[in-house]
């Protein structure tokens, strides 16, 4: 069963816990919490078995959309890796803030920005792959953790940018996880540095980004302030 199901699951069990013990102060009826439950408990098994976990990504999505932090974070994070990608010459050819967004714009996943990452493909298929290539694109995976550990302290997304270095390092390069973390480091410290000497345009990014503006206008926001 996929993480999201398992999320919703958990969601289904402290919903019930916490209708067990406040029910009774607030007049609850026993068959709404027992309800509610059975709806997720529904949903996290349909979603896991016909729809590959994306029904419950966007459920959730759309729940932790409701806090100002989350989505600030989110367009921080997202603003990192496009700052970064776009300082070291990857062409961008879109974003999205959100499950929804995602899903509207036909794109699997929970988001984020995409690049033209066709040199990158085209060197891993003939086993060919340039260290500055991929120096260039483990600084972009690592720089929208960075974004938001430079405003909040920590990052609570990424996972799905480590998997992808991680992957490349481990199956495409042979080479182990203890050896990636080294790389994950340096990677970082370079997004980091790269943020922060260009923090005006970092913060007007944000803020494009935040309104949902074009590519091409970030682009030359970035340019007004670098």
């Amino acid at each position: 069963m996929n993480k999201t199901a398992l999320n919703l699951i958990a969601i289904s069990v402290f919903l019930m816990t916490m209708s067990v013990l406040l029910g009774p102060a607030i007049n609850l009826p026993p068959a709404v919490p027992a309800i509610a439950v059975l709806t997720l408990l529904g949903i996290a098994t349909l979603d896991s078995f016909r729809f590959e976990g994306k029904g419950g990504t966007l459920v959730l999505g759309l729940l932790a959309n409701l806090s100002p932090e989350h989505r600030d974070r989110v367009v921080r994070h997202e603003a990192g890796h496009f700052l970064v990608a776009y300082l070291l010459e990857i062409p961008i050819t879109g974003y999205t803030l959100s499950p929804w967004e995602a899903f509207q714009q036909g794109k699997p996943g929970v988001g984020g920005v995409s690049f033209s990452d066709a040199e990158l493909a085209s060197q891993l298929e003939e086993g060919k792959l340039s260290a500055q290539l991929f120096d260039r694109y483990c600084a972009v995976w690592m720089a929208g953790g960075v974004g938001e550990t430079l405003v909040y302290g920590n990052a609570e997304g990424g996972a799905d940018d480590l998997q992808k270095l991680r992957s490349i390092w481990t199956e495409q390069l042979g080479r182990t996880l203890k050896e990636c973390a080294t790389k994950e480091r340096s990677a970082a410290l370079q997004a980091r540095t790269l943020i922060k000497q260009n923090w005006s345009a970092y913060e007007a990014l944000v803020a494009a980004m935040a309104e949902r503006n074009s590519v091409s206008y970030c682009y030359d926001i970035i340019k007004q302030n670098g």
